[in-house]
């Protein structure tokens, strides 16, 4: 019983020593972000745009969602809308959102049944031949967007080298409940310190789904979205294929908003098993490391490790360390670099999220399953994955209407 007590304090107090220092550096990996310098912007660059906008069906606000697109302060560019069917609802929207905005070029193409697992991909796929500009913005249809999003988006592609861009994203909870509380702040801050983490640490390798952009030429580089549509996390692998190709993947400073439709315990768990699932087979390294970057459930070891010795200030020192680390991480991260008041205001709860992530990414080891709207994959390596329910997968002739 005494070693077990010495292998709970020795266990808390690495836990406690690996999360201050991923504290440490996602506060100088803010700093970093936040003061690096600014773009050379040449006011005269503003080249045409094809957004890209894969649909289906229709999550509550979408049509708030999408006409943020259609408000875009930009002199040219085009929205392209897929789904599988003319009938799909979320098409329904995005038409009467259309109609109301006659100054925007909009185009509808139908896929039919994906033949890939991944079917965002395929609509992709089908979309990309069909857009008439050379840099292609992909979105995602639970993203809000201010008027200046592309100007902000399209300056990194003045550097010719600069082969895809992709944003960070705040997550936006409004009237979801705690649990969507939770999932949000998720976005906002554990997202957030990951993902500035790793630009500083080995620059930008990757891209994020909310919000990814690609020049034609680069996505040809890599064979095309073709190349993505077997990847659970294909927007990892987009950016991780272009970097491996030689070209540069920017992350922009420009922040949108990823509305979170999940409401309740459930959907809002396995949404986010389903992301921490394919992490771990998407970069298997870094997600391992990931289990020593949480504070809180150390924190709570070293508080029963204490207590159980009979030195209270100890076990109370350290598990009030871990709040109020996770909680200053929350002001950084959430609230300065992406700008989620929700993350300043209610920094005090993100420790509650810090224990959730753990218990997930322990969870993330039990189960190779994910799911993605009515179908069910198996992960393979490297985020592969295979249909193992769901609508057969049959192969589909794009249809384009005006």
């Amino acid at each position: 019983m005494e070693y077990t007590r010495y292998a709970l304090l020795g266990i808390a107090l690495l836990g406690t020593l690996t999360s201050t220092i991923f504290l440490g550096l996602a506060l100088v990996a803010a700093i970093r972000f936040k003061r690096r310098a600014p773009l050379k912007r040449d006011s005269q660059f503003l080249p045409p745009v094809s957004l890209l906008k894969p649909l289906h069906g229709a999550e509550p606000g979408l049509r708030e969602y999408l006409e943020s697109f259609f408000a875009l302060d930009y002199p040219e560019f085009e929205i392209l809308f897929c789904a599988r069917r003319d009938s799909d609802v979320g098409i329904k929207v995005a038409r009467e959102v259309a109609a109301e905005h006659r100054n925007v070029p909009v185009r509808f193409l139908f896929s039919g049944d994906p033949p890939w697992p991944n079917a965002r991909c395929y609509s992709l796929s089908v979309m990309a031949p069909e857009a008439r500009h050379g840099l292609l913005v992909i979105t995602d249809s639970d993203v809000r967007v201010r008027p200046e999003f592309l100007r902000e988006v399209v300056a990194p592609y003045a550097d010719g080298m600069t082969g895809a861009s992709t944003c960070m994203y705040r997550g936006d909870a409004t009237g979801l409940g705690f649990w969507g509380l939770m999932e949000g702040m998720g976005m906002s801050v554990e997202m957030t310190a990951g993902v500035v983490t790793a630009d500083m640490l080995e620059g930008m390798k990757f891209t994020l789904g909310p919000c990814m952009s690609v020049r034609r030429e680069a996505l040809e580089s890599i064979g095309g979205f073709e190349q993505l549509g077997y990847y659970y996390a294909d927007d990892f692998m987009l950016g991780n294929m272009v970097a491996e190709k030689g070209w540069r993947v920017w992350l922009s400073s420009h922040t949108i908003d990823h509305c979170i439709v999940n409401d309740g315990f459930w959907r809002n768990f396995s949404h986010q098993w389903s992301w921490m699932k394919s992490t771990r087979f998407s970069r298997p390294a870094g997600h391992l490391g990931t289990g020593l970057t949480f504070a809180v459930p150390f924190g709570i070891i070293g508080l029963i490790a204490g207590l159980w010795m009979g030195n209270p200030l100890l076990g109370w020192s350290l598990f009030a360390w871990s709040w109020i680390s996770r909680s200053l991480l929350s002001v950084v991260a959430g609230g300065w670099v992406v700008k989620d008041p929700a993350a300043i205001r209610l920094c005090w709860l993100y420790p509650v999220r810090d224990l959730m992530g753990a218990i997930i990414w322990t969870l993330s080891y039990t189960s190779r399953e994910v799911g993605w709207r009515d179908d069910r994959f198996v992960l393979e390596k490297r985020g592969l994955m295979r249909r193992i329910s769901g609508d057969d997968a049959k192969s589909g002739k794009a249809v384009r209407q005006h």
